[in-house]
């Protein structure tokens, strides 16, 4: 394939790992599109075409975007004004002509009732409207998100949450950069939702993964949204994330973050890492 092949938020945890599985990939022309190329320079210097670009500054997405048949629209951080960021950018690549928009999203976010999910399902109302064919990579959780709080756990003996019973279906961050990296560099995926996800666990079988490998018992402590929000807030989080990441356990209780399809490992050829996998690596750490 010798399309051109544009990601955005290129420098950030995710974005960087799709640049670098492109690269494996042996795609290109490759564009990194950033705020600050200067946290890129390496890419740079392995051949990939480092573009400034931030959103609110459409001309620069003009030329970040010029040229460029497929891209991976990365969504955004700063909460409360997504969906906008987002169709600026969905607008410059009709502009631009780009051939595919896939774009970074969360299980069934059409219907999904979780806090986080309404920006992402506000951003693909967009697309579906838009004339730019687009694929949606509906990711599940990531493992990393408890990758903080392994140590933690296995130091006090529990991990708290507030999910229940529910299951979630996460993967490492590198399996959905995989997946990412195959949708733009092969075809047949436009009109596409793919509900991503590895395979399901209760949070009480993760707290008993902490436990094997950190040698020390760890038990799950299940506490209301309200009360887990707090426990955040006390470990630092600013309210306002602490109360979307509760929310979020919330929607594992409902079940909305366990998906139930092979979409995953179908499109990176291979079983989702495990959290004994990511586990491991944060406790080394």
């Amino acid at each position: 394939m010798t399309e051109t092949v544009a990601v955005t938020g290129a420098s950030g945890q995710l974005g960087r790992l799709v640049v670098e599985a492109l690269l494996r990939r042996n795609a290109g022309p490759i564009v990194a599109i950033v705020r600050n190329p200067a946290k890129v320079a390496d890419l740079a210097e392995r051949g990939v075409d480092v573009r400034e670009a931030s959103y609110g500054d459409d001309e620069a997405f003009d030329r970040a975007l010029a040229g460029v048949d497929r891209l991976l629209l990365i969504s955004g951080t700063d909460f409360g004004d997504r969906v906008a960021q987002h169709t600026a950018v969905i607008r410059a690549a009709e502009r631009a002509g780009v051939k595919l928009v896939a774009y970074t999203s969360i299980p069934r976010a059409d219907v999904n009732p979780m806090a986080l999910a309404q920006e992402h399902r506000g951003t693909e109302a967009v697309l579906a409207e838009s004339p730019v064919p687009h694929v949606f990579l509906r990711n599940g959780w990531y493992w990393e998100n408890y990758a903080d709080r392994v140590a933690a756990a296995a130091e006090y003996g529990a991990l708290a949450g507030a999910a229940g019973g529910g299951r979630v279906s996460a993967a490492a961050r590198a399996d959905y950069a995989e997946a990412a990296a195959a949708v733009l560099t092969t075809d047949g995926h436009a009109g596409r939702s793919y509900e991503l996800g590895g395979d399901a666990i209760t949070y009480p079988a993760l707290a008993q993964v902490i436990s094997e490998l950190s040698g020390k018992p760890v038990a799950y402590s299940d506490v209301p949204e309200a009360d887990y929000a707090a426990v955040l807030e006390q470990n630092g989080l600013p309210a306002p994330v602490a109360q979307i990441l509760a929310n979020a356990d919330t929607g594992v209780r409902d079940g909305w973050l366990e998906v139930a399809t092979t979409d995953l490992t179908d499109l990176i050829g291979r079983p989702a890492a495990s959290p004994t996998e990511v586990f491991r690596s944060a406790l080394a750490k």
